[in-house]
């Protein structure tokens, strides 16, 4: 193969690894609206925190007693999930009277999650069921996924010297991949705060609360639009900023507004890659070159003319 056939054939390769790149990139921000979900109905909550320890359980998480859950002096802060701790309930008083609102708070399961878009490695992935997974097999600790993610939910291990990873909920995958089952929080649930089912029946659920009950419930399901949809939605008696749920983040999925820097990314990786490609290419020819040549020591021999020719 000369120079020229070889730069037509590396040209052609390289414009096939990006538009493959590019296909499969938009087939992974598209969501499954077949997928299942979460309806939480804060109306219903007690802030019993039975469903932290079933996710503690089911995870294998520090090792806690239920009793240790009983503990109401967590409610005087607002937490956050963190790496051994996948799902937390807080408490909230919007209007600064007796009634207070509980919260459960997890990974949101995005349907165009930008935990996903943000990772060069594709350590994350949207599955057709609805949860969004990570490898750790693949993960390099970057954390662009902790500075993307919109609800702050992925979380480190960074007293984990040797293998830390990236953690949060798994929609208890394992679980909802078998017949009849369900995530672990949901199935210990005792005032059927959480309610899982196809996303798809939980929003027309949700919408006939609404309609049948309006002084129960604001006008609106959080997570049915926001940042393109989430499989985790929630109902609430007072508007969702007051009991700590983003409201500025509009419709639009994030890897919709980053999709084509993250593509020039991978445009920009494979051009790169080229040179180092062309550079190994040269290296070898002039090493033919020069063993080929009459008169040049090839094993410690010399060769002539007829030896070449034969």
């Amino acid at each position: 193969m000369d120079r020229r056939e070889f730069l037509k054939r590396a040209a052609c390769i390289s414009g096939a690894a990006m538009i493959g790149r590019r296909e499969a990139f938009a087939k992974e921000a598209n969501g499954h609206s077949e997928g299942y979900g979460i309806l939480v109905d804060t109306t219903f909550c007690i802030g019993c925190r039975r469903c932290e320890w079933a996710c503690n359980e089911w995870n294998k998480n520090p090792n806690k007693r239920i009793k240790d859950f009983e503990d109401k002096k967590v409610f005087e802060t607002v937490r956050r999930t963190h790496a051994a701790t996948f799902t937390v309930v807080n408490r909230f008083n919007p209007d600064g009277d007796n009634m207070p609102v509980y919260v459960k708070k997890q990974c949101m399961h995005c349907d165009n999650p930008a935990c996903l878009s943000a990772c060069f490695v594709d350590a994350f992935r949207k599955t057709e069921k609805g949860a969004v997974l990570y490898n750790p097999d693949v993960c390099v600790g970057c954390r662009y996924c902790m500075v993307a993610c919109p609800f702050d939910i992925p979380a480190y291990e960074y007293n984990e010297p040797f293998t830390p990873k990236v953690t949060k909920c798994t929609f208890c995958f394992d679980r909802i991949s078998e017949e009849g089952k369900v995530p672990a929080c949901v199935e210990i649930c005792p005032t059927e705060t959480l309610i899982f089912g196809r996303r798809e029946d939980l929003l027309t659920l949700a919408h006939e609360r609404i309609r049948n009950n309006p002084r129960r419930y604001i006008n609106h399901v959080y997570g049915e639009h926001e940042v393109g949809g989430t499989s985790w939605m929630y109902l609430s008696s007072v508007p969702f900023e007051k009991i700590g749920l983003r409201t500025d983040l509009g419709r639009k999925p994030i890897p919709d507004m980053s999709k084509g820097f993250l593509f020039m990314t991978k445009v920009f990786e494979v051009i790169a890659a080229w040179p180092l490609v062309f550079a190994a290419f040269y290296a070898l020819s002039k090493i033919k070159d020069r063993y080929h040549k009459p008169g040049t020591l090839t094993k410690g021999k010399k060769t002539d003319e007829n030896t070449i020719k034969s």
